[in-house]
C-alpha cells in the first residue's frame, strides 16, 4: 500500500494553524489548497482574486485553487464546527460580547444566488449587490467571527428556500451559538435591531443583557403630563482597543420617568453634537448614576468591531470572489472566516510573547522580528495582521521572484531566500498542536 504523501509546507504559522483542520479533508491535494487560500488572503494584494493568489503562493495556475471551492467534496459546515470549536478552547468559558451587524456588497447583474436590488449598508443606499447577517465575538483584544448567514429575498428564493428576516436570521444565530456552548455577557447591535421590539423581547427571555443603537427620533409612548427630562452631561474616558483613551460624553434621557429599558446619548462633543461621532443607544442596563460611562465604553466595543469587520472585508477579500452559487460563496466566506480567526490568535494573550515558546532561542528570534522597522505592537487586529504578512513577505517573494531565477543563474539569491525563509519559520505562532510537536520547515526542493 502506498503512503499519501504529506502536504507541502509553506509559512510555518500558518501551516500550525491550518493542522488543525487537516482531518477535515480526505485528500492532500484539498488540504494544500486549503492552506494556500490562508497564505495567499493574508498576502499583501490589492485584490484577492484566484489568480493573484495562485501567483502569490507558487501555483503554476488557480485551478486547483478554484477547484477547491467549487468541486472538492469537502463539507463547510466540519470546517465552521472546527473553527468555533477552536475558538471555545481559547476563551475557556468565559463570556463574551456578542455583536450582530448586517453588512452588503455591490454586485453586477442576476446571476450570481440572492443578488437583488436591496439596501446595501456599505453604500447607504438601495443598490443591486447580497447582503448577509453576521455574529461576532470579542473578549479583551480579542476579535473573532462566529456566524454569517445571507439574507435570501422574496424575488430570489429557490424552490428549497425559506424566507426569513435579518432579525429572524439573528435570531436563529444567537440561539445556534447558544447551543454550541457559547456565553454572552453583552448583545450589540445597530438600529436595525434596537427599533424591534420583538428582537428585544427575544433577547430579555434569553436573559441577555444588551445595549442598542435607536434613531433620533426614536419614539417613547408616554402620559400626556409627562416631559423629556435629561441628566447633566458627565464625561468619561473612552478606552479603545489599542488601549488608548478619548473623552467622551453621556447623558442620559428620561422620558417622564425611568423604565426598565433606559436611554442614553453618546457624543464626543456634548455642543455641537455631530453627527459621525453622536449616538443614542437604549438599553435594560441599569448603572449607577456615577457609573454612566460603563455604558458609553460598552457601546464603544461596537464600533470597534465594525471597524475590524471593515479589515476583514477589505484586507482578507470577503467580496473579491468570482463565483456565482452561493454553496461555492459560502466557502469563500467561512475561510475568510477563518483567515480571520488565524490571525486574531497570533501573539493572542501573551502581548510580546509567543505561545509556546520554550526555549531562549525562539525569544530571541521574537526579539530580533521586533527589530523589524515595521513591525508593530500586538495589541488589536489591525497591528497582528500587519505583523503576520510581514512575516509571509519572504515567502511569497520567492515565490514570486521564481521565473526570474529558471530564467537566469542566481543561486545566491536563491540561498539567501532560502535562509531567510528558514529563519522566519522558526516563529511558531499560534498552534492547537503541543509546543513540542514537530513540523517540517521550508525547503527548496
Amino acid at each position: 500500500m502506498v503512503e499519501p504523501r504529506l502536504p507541502q509546507f509553506t509559512v510555518r504559522f500558518v501551516d500550525n494553524y491550518c493542522r488543525a483542520y487537516r482531518h477535515l479533508f480526505g485528500d492532500v491535494r484539498s488540504f494544500e489548497a486549503f492552506t494556500s487560500l490562508h497564505l495567499g488572503l493574508i498576502a499583501p494584494l490589492a485584490r484577492k482574486s484566484l489568480p493573484a493568489i495562485a501567483k502569490a503562493v507558487g501555483l503554476p495556475n488557480d485551478q486547483a485553487l478554484h477547484h477547491f471551492l467549487t468541486h472538492s467534496p469537502w463539507q463547510v459546515e466540519a470546517v465552521r464546527y472546527q473553527r468555533l470549536s477552536l475558538i471555545l478552547e481559547q476563551i475557556r468559558g468565559q463570556p463574551i460580547v456578542l455583536v450582530l451587524d448586517d453588512t452588503g456588497d455591490r454586485k453586477k447583474g442576476k446571476t450570481t444566488d440572492y443578488v437583488d436590488r436591496q439596501y446595501i449598508g456599505n453604500v447607504g443606499k438601495v443598490d443591486n449587490g447580497m447582503v448577509s447577517v453576521n455574529a461576532y465575538g470579542v473578549l479583551g483584544d480579542l476579535t473573532f467571527p462566529l456566524l454569517f448567514k445571507v439574507f435570501k429575498p422574496r424575488r430570489r428564493l429557490k424552490l428549497d428556500d425559506v424566507y426569513q428576516t435579518k432579525l429572524q436570521l439573528a435570531q436563529q444565530i444567537i440561539q445556534e451559538l447558544l447551543e454550541f456552548g457559547f456565553r454572552f455577557s453583552l448583545v450589540l447591535a445597530d438600529s436595525f435591531y434596537g427599533e424591534s421590539h420583538p428582537f428585544l423581547g427575544v433577547l430579555d427571555e434569553l436573559k441577555l443583557p444588551w445595549i442598542m443603537a435607536i434613531r433620533s427620533n426614536h419614539g417613547v409612548w408616554m402620559p400626556k403630563e409627562a416631559e423629556v427630562s435629561y441628566s447633566a452631561w458627565q464625561a468619561f474616558e473612552r478606552v479603545f482597543a489599542n488601549g488608548e483613551t478619548e473623552t467622551r460624553y453621556i447623558q442620559e434621557i428620561i422620558f417622564g420617568r425611568r423604565f426598565e429599558w433606559r436611554y442614553w446619548t453618546l457624543t464626543s462633543d456634548p455642543t455641537l453634537l455631530p453627527a459621525n461621532s453622536t449616538w443614542m443607544v437604549m438599553s435594560h442596563l441599569a448603572p449607577e448614576p456615577d457609573q454612566a460611562e460603563f455604558i458609553g465604553n460598552l457601546y464603544g466595543l461596537r464600533t470597534w468591531i465594525e471597524y475590524g469587520f471593515k479589515q476583514c472585508k477589505n484586507e482578507l477579500g470577503w467580496a473579491d470572489y468570482r463565483l456565482t452559487h452561493y454553496e461555492q460563496i459560502e466557502r469563500w466566506w467561512e475561510i475568510v472566516s477563518s483567515v480571520y480567526l488565524m490571525v486574531s490568535l497570533q501573539f493572542y494573550g501573551l502581548g510580546a510573547q509567543l505561545p509556546g515558546i520554550v526555549d531562549e532561542g525562539q525569544r530571541d528570534l521574537l526579539t530580533r522580528l521586533q527589530q523589524h522597522p515595521d513591525w508593530q505592537e500586538t495589541k488589536g487586529w489591525r497591528r497582528r495582521f500587519n505583523n503576520v504578512q510581514l512575516l509571509v513577505q519572504p515567502f511569497i517573494f520567492f515565490c514570486l521572484f521564481q521565473p526570474w531565477m529558471r530564467l537566469f543563474d542566481v543561486s545566491t539569491l536563491e540561498r539567501g531566500f532560502t535562509k531567510l525563509i528558514r529563519i522566519v519559520n522558526s516563529f511558531p505562532g499560534w498552534s492547537p498542536l503541543a509546543p513540542s510537536a514537530s513540523i517540517q520547515h521550508f525547503s527548496s526542493a
